[in-house]
């Protein structure tokens, strides 16, 4: 008679099915209150869906705050962060994004100043653009200052 099976030693396992840096497995989980979670089906599939909400709610969040100036792709890589605390699938993604951002990151070094400045000039007409269309959806915020409520009400399409 023989002692129970590891399914995971048991299957073949080829290099397009593994990740070096996941770590997922009940057994392997460096925190042991994880581990217990993980331990107990019901209380696993009950983490897995409060990490999927919470996730979601921070990620959606953060792509309504990306147009406005602030920290939105900030948040949106933390939402995809918490993802990958229990999600193969967002740890794939944050160490994408995380490649994609160092590359940007590295060829805009390699510009010369009048390239990254017309990269900031872009940035900011789209954000511009995006609060005007927003203000002429909504109207000029009645929490603005009076000078900057006047001179907002004198733009084109906001009066």
């Amino acid at each position: 008679m023989t002692g129970p099976v590891d399914e995971r030693a048991a299957r073949p396992s080829r290099p397009e099915d593994t990740d070096d840096d996941v770590v997922l497995d009940a057994q392997d989980d460096d925190w042991a209150w994880r581990r217990r979670l993980r331990a107990n089906p019901v209380t696993a599939r009950a983490y897995r869906i409060a990490v999927a909400v919470v996730g979601a709610v921070v990620v959606v969040g953060g792509l309504i705050a990306v147009p406005a100036p602030g920290p939105g792709w900030l948040i949106v890589f933390a939402g995809v962060a918490i993802w990958a605390s229990e999600f193969e699938w967002a740890q794939r993604l944050l160490r994408w994004g995380k490649s994609v951002l160092a590359s940007w990151t590295h060829w805009m070094g390699r510009q010369p100043v009048w390239v990254r400045g017309l990269v900031g000039l872009a940035t900011l007409a789209l954000v511009l653009a995006l609060f005007w269309a927003l203000f002429a959806v909504t109207g000029v915020p009645g929490i603005l200052p009076d000078a900057v409520e006047d001179v907002l009400r004198g733009v084109p399409g906001l009066g």
